[in-house]
Protein backbone atom coordinates (compact mmCIF):
# COMPACT_ATOMS: atom_id res chain seq x y z
CA UNK A 1 0.00 0.00 0.00
CA UNK A 2 2.97 1.96 0.74
CA UNK A 3 4.87 1.35 -1.83
CA UNK A 4 1.99 1.75 -4.25
CA UNK A 5 1.16 5.24 -2.40
CA UNK A 6 4.60 6.41 -3.19
CA UNK A 7 4.56 5.40 -6.90
CA UNK A 8 1.52 7.52 -7.47
CA UNK A 9 2.82 10.44 -6.01
CA UNK A 10 6.13 10.26 -8.52
CA UNK A 11 3.60 9.74 -11.07
CA UNK A 12 1.81 13.17 -10.34
CA UNK A 13 4.67 14.71 -9.88
CA UNK A 14 6.24 13.71 -13.06
CA UNK A 15 3.15 14.47 -14.88
CA UNK A 16 3.13 17.80 -13.19
CA UNK A 17 6.41 18.18 -14.09
CA UNK A 18 5.69 17.30 -17.92
CA UNK A 19 3.10 19.64 -17.97
CA UNK A 20 4.87 22.80 -16.67
CA UNK A 21 7.61 21.33 -19.62
CA UNK A 22 5.12 21.55 -22.02
CA UNK A 23 3.23 24.61 -20.73
CA UNK A 24 6.91 26.79 -21.21
CA UNK A 25 7.61 25.25 -24.56
CA UNK A 26 4.06 25.93 -26.00
CA UNK A 27 4.76 29.86 -24.34
CA UNK A 28 8.02 29.99 -26.14
CA UNK A 29 6.41 28.86 -29.25
CA UNK A 30 3.78 31.59 -29.10
CA UNK A 31 6.59 33.90 -28.38
CA UNK A 32 8.35 32.90 -31.41
CA UNK A 33 5.50 33.15 -34.05
CA UNK A 34 4.75 36.72 -32.84
CA UNK A 35 8.39 37.34 -33.19
CA UNK A 36 8.46 35.96 -36.96
CA UNK A 37 5.40 37.02 -37.93
CA UNK A 38 6.47 40.71 -36.77
CA UNK A 39 9.36 40.42 -38.53
CA UNK A 40 7.40 39.40 -42.04
CA UNK A 41 4.92 42.26 -41.40
CA UNK A 42 7.86 44.59 -40.95
CA UNK A 43 9.83 43.57 -44.22
CA UNK A 44 6.18 44.69 -45.89
CA UNK A 45 7.15 48.10 -47.07
CA UNK A 46 7.16 50.04 -50.34
CA UNK A 47 10.78 49.67 -51.52
CA UNK A 48 10.85 46.37 -50.91
CA UNK A 49 7.30 44.56 -52.15
CA UNK A 50 5.38 47.85 -53.68
CA UNK A 51 2.44 46.09 -55.67
CA UNK A 52 1.64 44.31 -52.11
CA UNK A 53 2.53 47.13 -49.79
CA UNK A 54 0.08 49.04 -52.18
CA UNK A 55 -2.53 46.37 -52.48
CA UNK A 56 -2.62 45.90 -48.78
CA UNK A 57 -2.55 49.70 -47.59
CA UNK A 58 -5.53 50.03 -49.76
CA UNK A 59 -7.55 47.25 -48.23
CA UNK A 60 -6.80 48.67 -45.26
CA UNK A 61 -7.96 52.23 -46.41
CA UNK A 62 -11.24 50.37 -47.31
CA UNK A 63 -11.70 48.16 -43.59
CA UNK A 64 -10.95 51.45 -41.91
CA UNK A 65 -13.42 53.85 -43.55
CA UNK A 66 -16.18 50.55 -42.82
CA UNK A 67 -15.48 50.58 -39.10
CA UNK A 68 -16.02 54.62 -39.40
CA UNK A 69 -18.92 54.60 -40.92
CA UNK A 70 -20.64 52.62 -38.78
CA UNK A 71 -19.80 54.24 -36.10
CA UNK A 72 -20.79 57.50 -37.63
CA UNK A 73 -24.00 55.45 -38.64
CA UNK A 74 -23.80 54.35 -34.41
CA UNK A 75 -24.11 58.24 -33.54
CA UNK A 76 -26.82 59.89 -36.73
CA UNK A 77 -28.24 61.81 -34.22
CA UNK A 78 -25.11 63.59 -33.79
CA UNK A 79 -23.80 63.37 -37.19
CA UNK A 80 -27.40 65.32 -37.83
CA UNK A 81 -26.95 67.74 -35.25
CA UNK A 82 -23.51 68.55 -37.22
CA UNK A 83 -24.93 68.75 -40.49
CA UNK A 84 -28.25 70.76 -39.60
CA UNK A 85 -25.48 73.49 -38.07
CA UNK A 86 -23.45 73.15 -40.65
CA UNK A 87 -26.72 74.19 -43.17
CA UNK A 88 -27.60 76.90 -40.76
CA UNK A 89 -23.93 78.39 -41.03
CA UNK A 90 -23.70 77.64 -44.86
CA UNK A 91 -26.89 79.85 -45.31
CA UNK A 92 -25.87 82.54 -42.80
CA UNK A 93 -22.45 82.55 -45.00
CA UNK A 94 -24.01 83.02 -48.43
CA UNK A 95 -26.41 85.48 -47.38
CA UNK A 96 -25.74 89.25 -47.55
CA UNK A 97 -26.16 91.67 -45.02
CA UNK A 98 -23.92 93.56 -41.85
CA UNK A 99 -23.93 90.08 -40.61
CA UNK A 100 -21.03 89.35 -43.30
CA UNK A 101 -18.01 90.84 -41.30
CA UNK A 102 -18.54 88.63 -38.73
CA UNK A 103 -18.63 85.77 -40.71
CA UNK A 104 -15.52 86.55 -42.40
CA UNK A 105 -13.74 87.05 -39.36
CA UNK A 106 -14.90 83.46 -37.79
CA UNK A 107 -13.79 82.00 -40.69
CA UNK A 108 -10.83 83.52 -40.87
CA UNK A 109 -9.98 82.41 -37.06
CA UNK A 110 -11.65 78.95 -37.61
CA UNK A 111 -9.22 78.37 -40.60
CA UNK A 112 -6.15 79.52 -39.01
CA UNK A 113 -6.68 77.51 -35.62
CA UNK A 114 -8.01 74.68 -37.38
CA UNK A 115 -4.44 75.05 -39.40
CA UNK A 116 -2.61 74.94 -36.23
CA UNK A 117 -4.58 72.05 -34.44
CA UNK A 118 -4.52 69.90 -37.58
CA UNK A 119 -0.38 70.07 -38.20
CA UNK A 120 -0.38 69.49 -33.98
CA UNK A 121 -2.34 66.32 -34.72
CA UNK A 122 -0.15 65.03 -37.57
CA UNK A 123 2.84 65.50 -35.65
CA UNK A 124 2.16 63.49 -32.72
CA UNK A 125 -0.91 61.32 -33.68
CA UNK A 126 1.24 58.23 -34.49
CA UNK A 127 0.45 57.96 -38.53
CA UNK A 128 3.60 56.31 -40.18
CA UNK A 129 6.70 58.31 -38.41
CA UNK A 130 4.90 61.13 -37.50
CA UNK A 131 5.70 64.38 -39.36
CA UNK A 132 7.54 66.98 -37.18
CA UNK A 133 5.45 70.15 -37.76
CA UNK A 134 7.23 72.14 -35.42
CA UNK A 135 10.11 71.88 -37.12
CA UNK A 136 8.94 72.22 -40.78
CA UNK A 137 6.15 74.86 -40.22
CA UNK A 138 5.97 76.23 -36.45
CA UNK A 139 9.18 76.86 -35.70
CA UNK A 140 9.91 79.06 -38.78
CA UNK A 141 6.86 81.21 -38.44
CA UNK A 142 7.68 82.01 -35.12
CA UNK A 143 11.32 82.68 -36.41
CA UNK A 144 10.20 84.39 -39.27
CA UNK A 145 7.85 86.87 -37.17
CA UNK A 146 10.38 87.65 -34.80
CA UNK A 147 12.83 88.40 -37.43
CA UNK A 148 10.79 90.94 -39.16
CA UNK A 149 9.99 92.54 -35.39
CA UNK A 150 13.55 92.83 -35.38
CA UNK A 151 13.85 94.79 -38.77
CA UNK A 152 10.25 96.26 -38.85
CA UNK A 153 10.48 98.04 -35.07
CA UNK A 154 6.47 96.61 -34.53
CA UNK A 155 4.31 93.25 -34.87
CA UNK A 156 1.51 94.91 -36.48
CA UNK A 157 1.90 93.57 -39.74
CA UNK A 158 -0.66 94.51 -42.37
CA UNK A 159 -3.32 91.65 -42.38
CA UNK A 160 -3.62 91.03 -45.34
CA UNK A 161 -1.01 90.23 -46.41
CA UNK A 162 -0.16 88.71 -43.11
CA UNK A 163 -0.03 85.83 -42.37
CA UNK A 164 0.79 84.42 -45.48
CA UNK A 165 3.41 87.33 -46.17
CA UNK A 166 4.94 89.43 -43.82
CA UNK A 167 5.49 93.38 -44.13
CA UNK A 168 6.43 96.08 -42.34
CA UNK A 169 4.13 98.21 -41.49
CA UNK A 170 3.84 101.71 -42.78
CA UNK A 171 3.66 103.70 -39.78
CA UNK A 172 6.02 102.56 -37.50
CA UNK A 173 6.68 103.74 -34.01
CA UNK A 174 9.84 102.40 -32.96
CA UNK A 175 9.76 101.36 -30.02
CA UNK A 176 11.37 98.77 -28.38
CA UNK A 177 10.53 94.99 -29.04
CA UNK A 178 10.07 92.69 -26.00
CA UNK A 179 9.92 88.91 -26.06
CA UNK A 180 6.85 89.25 -24.45
CA UNK A 181 5.45 91.30 -27.68
CA UNK A 182 7.06 88.79 -29.91
CA UNK A 183 5.15 85.95 -27.76
CA UNK A 184 2.21 87.50 -27.69
CA UNK A 185 2.08 87.66 -31.84
CA UNK A 186 2.35 84.13 -31.93
CA UNK A 187 0.40 82.78 -28.82
CA UNK A 188 -2.48 81.49 -30.66
CA UNK A 189 -0.96 79.93 -33.43
CA UNK A 190 1.47 78.01 -30.93
CA UNK A 191 -0.94 77.36 -28.50
CA UNK A 192 -3.50 75.65 -31.13
CA UNK A 193 -0.46 73.51 -32.27
CA UNK A 194 -0.13 72.38 -28.76
CA UNK A 195 -3.40 71.48 -28.34
CA UNK A 196 -3.56 69.81 -31.86
CA UNK A 197 -0.30 67.60 -30.14
CA UNK A 198 -2.54 66.97 -27.19
CA UNK A 199 -5.73 65.78 -28.93
CA UNK A 200 -3.10 63.02 -31.31
CA UNK A 201 -1.94 61.75 -27.90
CA UNK A 202 -5.52 60.11 -27.23
CA UNK A 203 -5.69 57.46 -29.07
CA UNK A 204 -3.19 55.34 -27.64
CA UNK A 205 -5.28 56.15 -24.22
CA UNK A 206 -8.40 54.68 -25.57
CA UNK A 207 -6.89 52.16 -27.07
CA UNK A 208 -5.66 50.77 -23.64
CA UNK A 209 -8.39 51.61 -21.78
CA UNK A 210 -10.89 49.96 -23.76
CA UNK A 211 -8.42 46.95 -24.03
CA UNK A 212 -8.47 46.77 -19.97
CA UNK A 213 -12.19 47.23 -20.09
CA UNK A 214 -13.17 44.60 -22.25
CA UNK A 215 -10.58 42.30 -21.41
CA UNK A 216 -9.63 41.41 -24.86
CA UNK A 217 -6.32 41.22 -26.94
CA UNK A 218 -5.21 44.56 -28.03
CA UNK A 219 -4.56 44.76 -31.77
CA UNK A 220 -1.64 46.90 -30.81
CA UNK A 221 2.17 46.25 -30.98
CA UNK A 222 2.50 49.06 -28.34
CA UNK A 223 0.31 47.92 -25.72
CA UNK A 224 1.86 44.90 -26.16
CA UNK A 225 5.30 45.94 -25.46
CA UNK A 226 3.59 47.78 -22.38
CA UNK A 227 2.30 44.97 -20.66
CA UNK A 228 5.48 42.58 -21.47
CA UNK A 229 7.62 45.29 -19.94
CA UNK A 230 5.24 45.16 -16.77
CA UNK A 231 5.86 41.75 -16.33
CA UNK A 232 9.74 41.93 -16.65
CA UNK A 233 9.88 45.04 -14.31
CA UNK A 234 11.60 43.56 -11.46
CA UNK A 235 14.57 42.33 -14.02
CA UNK A 236 14.93 45.20 -16.65
CA UNK A 237 18.39 46.03 -16.74
CA UNK A 238 18.80 48.56 -20.20
CA UNK A 239 18.10 52.04 -19.84
CA UNK A 240 15.65 52.65 -22.23
CA UNK A 241 13.39 50.14 -20.00
CA UNK A 242 14.34 51.53 -16.81
CA UNK A 243 13.20 54.76 -18.64
CA UNK A 244 9.98 53.95 -19.59
CA UNK A 245 9.44 52.08 -16.09
CA UNK A 246 10.28 55.42 -14.70
CA UNK A 247 7.56 57.27 -16.41
CA UNK A 248 5.26 54.51 -16.01
CA UNK A 249 6.07 55.45 -12.03
CA UNK A 250 5.27 58.78 -12.33
CA UNK A 251 2.23 58.49 -14.41
CA UNK A 252 0.81 55.92 -12.23
CA UNK A 253 1.79 56.99 -8.62
CA UNK A 254 1.77 60.87 -9.04
CA UNK A 255 -1.28 61.49 -10.99
CA UNK A 256 -2.72 64.62 -12.84
CA UNK A 257 0.69 66.21 -11.42
CA UNK A 258 3.05 63.11 -12.92
CA UNK A 259 1.08 63.69 -16.40
CA UNK A 260 1.47 67.12 -16.42
CA UNK A 261 5.50 66.73 -15.49
CA UNK A 262 5.73 64.38 -18.35
CA UNK A 263 3.88 66.28 -20.81
CA UNK A 264 5.63 69.79 -20.08
CA UNK A 265 9.13 68.75 -21.39
CA UNK A 266 9.73 67.39 -24.81
CA UNK A 267 9.49 64.03 -24.17
CA UNK A 268 9.65 60.89 -26.45
CA UNK A 269 7.75 57.93 -23.90
CA UNK A 270 5.09 60.15 -23.58
CA UNK A 271 2.50 57.67 -25.87
CA UNK A 272 3.80 55.11 -22.79
CA UNK A 273 2.20 57.71 -20.26
CA UNK A 274 -0.95 57.77 -22.47
CA UNK A 275 -0.77 53.60 -22.52
CA UNK A 276 -0.25 53.70 -18.83
CA UNK A 277 -3.53 56.18 -17.85
CA UNK A 278 -5.82 53.74 -20.27
CA UNK A 279 -4.84 50.37 -18.97
CA UNK A 280 -4.87 52.19 -15.26
CA UNK A 281 -8.00 53.65 -15.72
CA UNK A 282 -6.96 57.18 -15.63
CA UNK A 283 -10.16 59.03 -15.93
CA UNK A 284 -10.09 60.52 -19.02
CA UNK A 285 -10.33 64.60 -17.66
CA UNK A 286 -7.32 63.69 -15.67
CA UNK A 287 -4.93 62.74 -18.58
CA UNK A 288 -6.10 65.26 -20.98
CA UNK A 289 -6.37 68.09 -18.60
CA UNK A 290 -3.04 67.56 -17.69
CA UNK A 291 -1.96 66.96 -21.04
CA UNK A 292 -3.21 69.81 -22.73
CA UNK A 293 -2.19 72.34 -20.02
CA UNK A 294 1.42 70.63 -20.13
CA UNK A 295 1.44 70.83 -24.33
CA UNK A 296 -0.26 73.51 -25.06
CA UNK A 297 1.07 75.65 -22.36
CA UNK A 298 3.71 75.27 -20.22
CA UNK A 299 5.79 73.24 -22.98
CA UNK A 300 4.55 75.13 -26.11
CA UNK A 301 6.04 78.89 -24.23
CA UNK A 302 9.06 76.80 -23.62
CA UNK A 303 9.79 75.97 -27.09
CA UNK A 304 8.82 79.31 -28.05
CA UNK A 305 10.88 81.16 -25.75
CA UNK A 306 13.78 78.77 -27.53
CA UNK A 307 12.99 80.07 -30.65
CA UNK A 308 12.52 83.80 -29.78
CA UNK A 309 15.86 83.52 -28.35
CA UNK A 310 17.34 82.03 -30.50
CA UNK A 311 16.61 84.61 -33.77
CA UNK A 312 16.77 87.48 -31.67
CA UNK A 313 18.69 90.18 -33.85
CA UNK A 314 22.20 90.17 -31.90
CA UNK A 315 22.08 86.72 -31.48
CA UNK A 316 21.53 85.41 -35.48
CA UNK A 317 24.08 88.75 -36.49
CA UNK A 318 26.79 86.84 -33.64
CA UNK A 319 26.06 83.62 -35.63
CA UNK A 320 26.40 84.40 -38.94
CA UNK A 321 29.69 86.61 -37.82
CA UNK A 322 30.65 83.39 -35.72
CA UNK A 323 30.41 81.58 -39.16
CA UNK A 324 33.00 83.91 -41.10
CA UNK A 325 35.64 82.85 -38.66
CA UNK A 326 35.63 79.17 -39.69
CA UNK A 327 38.99 78.49 -41.19
CA UNK A 328 39.10 78.51 -44.66
CA UNK A 329 35.54 77.93 -45.26
CA UNK A 330 33.81 80.55 -42.80
CA UNK A 331 33.76 83.10 -45.61
CA UNK A 332 32.33 80.67 -47.90
CA UNK A 333 29.72 79.55 -45.32
CA UNK A 334 29.26 83.21 -44.08
CA UNK A 335 28.11 84.57 -47.82
CA UNK A 336 24.59 82.73 -48.39
CA UNK A 337 23.57 83.06 -44.91
CA UNK A 338 24.76 87.00 -44.92
CA UNK A 339 22.87 86.87 -48.81
CA UNK A 340 19.33 85.14 -47.23
CA UNK A 341 19.07 87.64 -44.19
CA UNK A 342 19.50 91.06 -47.04
CA UNK A 343 16.46 89.11 -49.29
CA UNK A 344 14.22 88.68 -46.24
CA UNK A 345 14.87 92.54 -44.85
CA UNK A 346 13.78 93.58 -48.47
CA UNK A 347 10.91 91.14 -48.48
CA UNK A 348 9.64 92.64 -45.36
CA UNK A 349 10.06 96.46 -46.90
CA UNK A 350 8.72 95.18 -50.53
CA UNK A 351 5.10 96.99 -51.31
CA UNK A 352 3.02 95.86 -54.03
CA UNK A 353 4.13 97.98 -57.59
CA UNK A 354 7.54 98.44 -56.14
CA UNK A 355 8.85 95.20 -58.35
CA UNK A 356 9.50 92.22 -57.55
CA UNK A 357 12.23 91.62 -54.55
CA UNK A 358 15.24 89.87 -55.27
CA UNK A 359 15.43 86.17 -55.63
CA UNK A 360 15.90 83.83 -52.80
CA UNK A 361 19.12 82.22 -52.45
CA UNK A 362 20.13 78.19 -52.67
CA UNK A 363 19.08 78.05 -48.43
CA UNK A 364 15.81 79.05 -48.93
CA UNK A 365 15.54 76.31 -52.09
CA UNK A 366 17.33 73.65 -49.50
CA UNK A 367 14.33 73.55 -46.68
CA UNK A 368 11.75 74.08 -49.45
CA UNK A 369 13.23 70.57 -50.80
CA UNK A 370 13.78 69.35 -46.95
CA UNK A 371 10.38 69.59 -46.07
CA UNK A 372 9.29 68.27 -49.37
CA UNK A 373 11.38 64.93 -48.65
CA UNK A 374 10.15 64.95 -45.13
CA UNK A 375 6.22 64.97 -46.44
CA UNK A 376 6.60 62.43 -48.71
CA UNK A 377 8.52 59.80 -46.49
CA UNK A 378 5.89 60.95 -43.91
CA UNK A 379 3.14 59.53 -46.81
CA UNK A 380 5.15 56.78 -47.49
CA UNK A 381 5.10 55.30 -43.72
CA UNK A 382 1.54 55.96 -43.33
CA UNK A 383 0.87 53.58 -46.67
CA UNK A 384 3.64 51.25 -44.76
CA UNK A 385 2.07 51.36 -41.42
CA UNK A 386 -1.46 50.41 -43.10
CA UNK A 387 0.04 47.40 -45.22
CA UNK A 388 1.53 46.25 -42.38
CA UNK A 389 -1.68 46.65 -40.28
CA UNK A 390 -3.71 44.47 -42.55
CA UNK A 391 -0.93 41.73 -42.72
CA UNK A 392 -1.85 41.51 -38.95
CA UNK A 393 -5.13 41.33 -39.70
CA UNK A 394 -4.24 38.37 -42.17
CA UNK A 395 -1.78 36.37 -39.68
CA UNK A 396 -4.60 36.84 -36.44
CA UNK A 397 -7.04 35.21 -38.72
CA UNK A 398 -5.00 32.44 -39.28
CA UNK A 399 -4.40 31.83 -35.95
CA UNK A 400 -7.92 31.82 -34.92
CA UNK A 401 -8.70 29.23 -37.17
CA UNK A 402 -5.70 27.12 -36.12
CA UNK A 403 -6.62 27.57 -32.76
CA UNK A 404 -10.66 26.31 -33.28
CA UNK A 405 -9.29 23.51 -35.57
Amino acid sequence: MAENGVDSEGTQKRAGAKEKQNGNFTDSSVRDRKQQDREERLSLVLWKRPVQTLQYSFLETLITLKEWTLKLWKRRGTVLLFLLLLSIFSMAYSVDGAHQKYIQYMEKRFLWCGYWVGLGILSSVGLGTGLHTFLLYLGPHIASVTLAAYECGSVNFPEPPYPDQIVCPDDVAHGSITLWTIMSKVRLEACMWGAGTAIGELPPYFMARAARLSGAEPDDEDYEEFEEMLGQAETAQDFATRAKLAVQNMVQRVGFFGILACASIPNPLFDLAGITCGHFLVPFWTFFGATLIGKAIVKMHIQKLFVIITFSKHIVEQMVSLLGAIPRFGPSLQKPFQHYLEAQRDKLHHRAGEGTPAGENWLAWVFEKVVLVMVCYFIVSILNSMAQSYAKRIQQKKYCEEKTK
